[in-house]
């Protein structure tokens, strides 16, 4: 074997290892092409040709939550006492930033355990009517002992939110399974608020002052509790009285109550599988507004501007929508720091190009399968030593390297035969082992090589340069010789097309032979085949592609004849970028 034929091989096994390295990563780590927005782009990220990577397709999250609802106002909210249920469908924008539609319906109610005994002055009821009491509430006369406000209100918002997250930004993982988020968002409400102010009868209930007892009882947390189970033994339950609404607000008819609210959100979520993940959010819901709970001031004299806040703690069940052969999860549970992360760690893990051959049998000790071979002895491109004749018996210890194959043989590696075998019968047999790669003439023994080309590229790799140069080494050597360059594609695009680029990959071919070489271009015929003869069986493989993107160089057949150029066609999705002249070959389009 000779240091060219062994440096061929070399090349071939460094660049099959290093397209099988590439593909496998590929399956293993990255998002599938046609799972991104754009299928084109993420494929020429993965061959290198594009700085980045498309944007994968990630599914919609539609969510249900349920919860515990409460207003922050002039009234004392009972805790627990209220609830609220919604329905949210989100979509992630890019991995940090979604939008989220939220919808919301709840109730809650409160009691206030503290008096309101001012009549003089209003006792918190100072919205006054035109008759002389007041407008929808129970007049004081007779009501010497003040009351006790009760309210319960139902309200409903549908809100838009911006939902920013942050814990899918991982450096030690691939993939996060709490997520930590804040959303703000604007939209429209409407409630309606009803005070329990009168008993069964009709009429203000009484004897609410010696329920209170004295000031004592209410400054304690345990007399408060005492105060409101007894106020909740004595009404009845039947919030008959309509709040107060502001005035001027906007309606959607004259009977409805709607505002303009801003929500504010803060929350936590844990992934249970792909498809489905629990949160637990605590969401602030205000609006200009101060009738939440059916009263504007405690009293007129505590007049606060502050507006009632609503209050949703709620647990939220996400459901990823979708075919995940289509699409991925929503970015959110994404780490968009994975394909980088996993890229490094390819690239680390690549060994180091050592030349060094320590038995000095012609084949590296990175691709040296047998590290200790006798000197001298000839090896295969795997550096183990070689039984040419197969009989279990290495050349370098076999007496007889070519025994004829069926007969038994000594130690030494000799045929039982009644004739040895000539050297006519050693070169049939060498000539059946090399196939159709080696070829017998009178300027010696030598094979054709065969290249092969990027995904829909015609420019010639920079790593097959050396093929090509020894096929012109060939043909200085015989010059009688006559060769066929016939180029061919993988299966995808049209027929047509592929026609076109295969017919274009073998011209580049002929062309750098003859400028680079000076081969006289009388000695070379173009052939072309499309897609019509693979090398590999098809597959969604890349690595099967590859194979069948090549060109073929052989001796002149009887049936090959030079085949005219096709006429030109174009893909709406490929682009063939093929040069005439091997003064482009290994520009920056190329795709190697």
């Amino acid at each position: 074997m000779t240091i060219r034929i062994k440096f061929f091989y070399l090349l071939l096994v460094l660049v099959s290892g290093s397209l099988m390295a590439q593909d496998n990563n590929t399956l293993k780590t990255s998002i599938p092409d046609e799972v991104t927005v754009n299928a084109d782009q993420n494929k020429n990220w993965r061959m290198g040709q594009s700085s980045y990577s498309a944007k994968p397709k990630n599914s919609w999250e539609l969510g249900v939550h349920l919860g515990h609802l409460f207003i922050d106002g002039d009234i004392d909210s009972k805790i627990p006492g209220g609830y609220g249920v919604g329905l949210h469908l989100r979509k992630a924008v890019h991995y940090v930033f979604s939008v989220r539609a939220d919808f919301m319906y709840g109730q809650s109610k409160g009691i206030d355990p503290q008096g309101w005994t001012t009549p003089n002055f209003g006792g918190g009821l100072v919205e006054k009517g035109s008759t002389g009491g007041f407008q929808g509430y129970v007049p004081y006369e007779g009501l010497s002992d003040g009351w006790n406000p009760s309210y319960k209100t139902t309200q409903g918002y549908l809100a838009l939110q911006g939902v920013i997250n942050i814990g899918n930004l991982l450096f030690h993982k691939d993939r996060n399974k709490w997520n930590w988020y804040t959303a703000i968002g604007v939209g429209l409400s409407s409630h309606k608020a009803n005070l329990d102010l009168l008993d069964a009868s009709g009429k203000a209930y009484t004897g609410l002052s010696a329920i209170r007892g004295t000031n004592d009882k209410f400054n304690t947390k345990a007399g408060r509790k005492e105060i409101i189970s007894d106020l909740e033994a004595k009404y009845d339950g039947d919030y008959e009285t309509p709040g107060f609404k502001k005035a001027g607000i906007f309606r959607l008819g004259d009977e409805t109550n709607v505002h303009v609210v801003f929500t504010a959100s803060m929350g936590v979520s844990r992934k249970l599988s792909k498809r489905i993940n629990l949160g637990l959010e605590h969401q602030v819901i205000t609006s200009d507004n101060d009738y939440l709970d059916g009263i504007h001031f405690r009293t007129a004299l505590d007049q606060s501007n502050n507006n009632d806040i609503s209050h949703y703690t709620n647990l939220r069940l996400g459901i990823n929508l979708g075919n995940f052969d289509k699409v991925t999860e929503p970015l959110y549970w994404l780490n968009p720091l994975d394909a980088q992360m996993n890229d490094i760690a390819a690239l680390k893990q690549r060994p180091v190009f050592d030349l060094t051959d320590s038995d000095q049998d012609g084949i590296i000790d990175m691709l040296d399968q047998e590290m200790e071979t006798p000197a001298g002895a000839p090896v295969d491109t795997r550096g183990i030593a070689l039984d040419s004749d197969g009989d279990g018996l290495a050349d370098y210890k076999d007496k007889e390297p070519y025994s004829p194959p069926g007969y038994v043989v000594s130690k030494e590696g000799v045929a039982d035969v009644k004739c040895c075998i000539n050297m006519e019968d050693v070169n049939k047999a060498i000539d059946v082992k090399a196939g159709s790669f080696a070829a017998k003439s009178d300027c010696g023994k030598w094979f054709l090589p065969m290249i092969h080309f990027d995904l829909d590229r015609s420019n010639i790799k920079p790593e097959f340069y050396g093929h090509l140069h020894h096929v012109a080494s060939v043909m200085k050597m015989c010059p009688d010789l006559c060769i066929t360059v016939q180029g061919h594609t993988d299966v995808r695009s049209s027929n047509n097309y592929n026609n076109s680029l295969s017919y274009s990959r073998a011209e580049n071919v002929v062309n750098h032979l003859v400028s680079q070489y000076g081969v006289d271009r009388n000695r070379i015929k173009i052939m072309y085949g499309g897609e019509d003869t693979p090398m590999v069986a098809p597959s969604k493989r890349e690595k099967e592609h590859y194979m069948n993107r090549r060109v073929e160089i052989r001796v002149c057949g009887p049936n090959d004849n030079e085949m005219s150029k096709p006429e030109s066609t174009s893909s709406s999705s490929k682009s063939v970028k093929s040069t005439n002249s091997s003064k482009f070959i290994g520009n920056k389009n190329s795709g190697f």
